[in-house]
Order: structure tokens, then sequence, then C-alpha cells
């Protein structure tokens, strides 16, 4: 799949949100890279080398205050490690809408274990 290919499902994903969650989903950011960075696996305590598909960095939306300030959140979609593991353009799809609903979920202040189950 082209670099332009999976921005275009990434946006689709996104886009096809129910409205009360895309109403909801401010101050964040997100972005495709084909790998994380060193620092981004450090900080999030994941061993290097691991397949990652995506990454939230910011405060979840039940952690801020009322008078909360700060740069976006960034969700991060790692194109090669989808690649990876989905076979097939249909498969890379499914996974990328899969992904960005699991990092949006973070935002929304779910843990790893809520979101898994």
């Amino acid at each position: 799949m082209t670099n332009d290919e999976f921005q275009k499902t990434a946006r689709e994903a996104i886009d096809s949100l129910p409205k009360e969650f895309a109403r909801k989903l401010n101050n964040v950011s997100i972005v495709i890279e084909d790998y994380p960075t060193f620092y981004q696996l450090k900080k999030a305590k994941i061993p290097p080398y691991s397949l990652l598909f995506g990454l939230y960095e910011g405060v979840p939306q039940t952690k801020r205050g009322i008078y909360y300030s700060n740069i976006p959140d960034k969700i991060t979609i790692f194109k090669k490690a989808i690649e990876t593991v989905a076979a097939g353009d249909e498969a890379v799809k499914t996974q990328i809408r899969k992904t960005i609903i699991h990092e949006i979920g973070h935002h929304f202040g779910l843990s790893e274990e809520e979101l898994r189950s």
C-alpha cells in the first residue's frame, strides 16, 4: 500500500467515527510514521524491536483539569508494523481502523486492559 493510500485509509477511519466521539476528539493530532523512535519506545516502556501498531502520547481527557492547556496530544500510527502483520490491502485497512480506535480510546482515558476486553 502506498503512503498516500495508507494516509487516505487513516483519514477515512477518523471520518467514520460516530459524531459523539469525533466532536470530543480535541487537541489531538494523528500522524503516520514508518517506525517508532527509540525515545517513543523507551517512554512507553516497550522493548526495542517490538511490533507496535500505534502509540498515544498525551494527557487523557479524564486526567485534564478545567484549566488544561497544553500542546496537542499525539496519536502515531506505525505503517511498517501494520504492513508486517496484515496481509493484503483489506487487512491493512482493517488494522489501521482498529489501531486508530484503540489509540483514541487512550485519549478518552481507557486503559490497555479496558481496550483489550
